[in-house]
C-alpha cells in the first residue's frame, strides 16, 4: 500500500473532506435561503416546528451523503494512483457539490413553492 496504512489513508481523507464540509453546507444553505426569499411572504408560514424539523432531517441526510466521498477517497488512496488521486480529488468535491446543489434546488422549489 505504498508504505501507507489504512489509518494514514483515513486520516488524510478526514483532513481533506472535513475542511470542505463547511463550504458544502454553506452552499446548500444558501440555495435554501434563496428559495425561501424568492417565495417570501408565502414561505414565512413554514417557520414552524414541523417544516423546520423536515429541513433539519434533509440537512442531516445531505451530510450523510457527503460522507460517500470517503469511500472513493480511501480506496483511491490505497491504489497505485494515490498521488495522482490526491491532486485531482477536488474534482470529486466539485461534482458532488453540484449534484447536492441540484438536489437541494429541487427540494427547495417543492418545499417553498408549495407554500
Amino acid at each position: 500500500m505504498n508504505g501507507q496504512t489504512w489509518r494514514d489513508h483515513l486520516t488524510d481523507a478526514i483532513k481533506y473532506w472535513e475542511l470542505r464540509r463547511p463550504i458544502y453546507n454553506a452552499t446548500l444553505a444558501a440555495i435554501v435561503l434563496i428559495y425561501f426569499g424568492a417565495n417570501y411572504p408565502n414561505s414565512k408560514h413554514l417557520i414552524a416546528l414541523e417544516p423546520i424539523l423536515l429541513l433539519f432531517l434533509l440537512a442531516v441526510l445531505a451530510n450523510v451523503a457527503y460522507c460517500a466521498a470517503y469511500f472513493c477517497d480511501v480506496f483511491a488512496q490505497a491504489s497505485g494512483y494515490r498521488e495522482t488521486w490526491r491532486s485531482y480529488r477536488w474534482i470529486l468535491f466539485v461534482i458532488g457539490l453540484m449534484f447536492a446543489g441540484i438536489l437541494t434546488r429541487y427540494f427547495a422549489m417543492a418545499f417553498f413553492q408549495g407554500a
